[in-house]
């Protein structure tokens, strides 16, 4: 199963797409996409999207991380959906002050 581990730290106001050059960028199969986040901050919000879909609009970022350390599912909710063979994955980024957001993407394809 591919996983992208990341560390990204945000300047104010200053939108990131952390997927944009993840191999994975482009699904090559269908298959399920896993994301975890977590901020050093309260007023981060994050936006997913795969394809034309919407998965995730502005959303609060879960808070309370220490900067560097990748969340478990244990201690940081996971998003969970279902993507389409050649869907352009989009994790946009964006906090209000300073902060790092650290976090997992997790794309396992079906078999067959």
């Amino acid at each position: 199963m591919p996983r992208l581990n990341f560390s990204q730290a945000l300047a104010a106001n200053t939108p990131v797409d952390v997927l944009s050059s993840w191999q994975y960028q482009y699904i090559p199969r269908a298959g399920t996409l896993n994301v975890c986040l977590r901020s050093t901050t309260a007023t981060g919000k994050y936006t997913l999207s795969a394809g034309s879909d919407s998965l995730a609009e502005q959303q609060p970022t879960p808070a309370g991380g220490t900067a560097g350390q990748t969340p478990t599912p244990f201690n940081s909710p996971v998003l969970s959906e279902n993507v389409a063979a050649g869907d352009r994955l989009k994790l946009l980024l964006v906090d209000t002050a300073v902060a790092t957001v650290d976090g997992f993407v997790d794309y396992q394809p079906f078999l067959g």
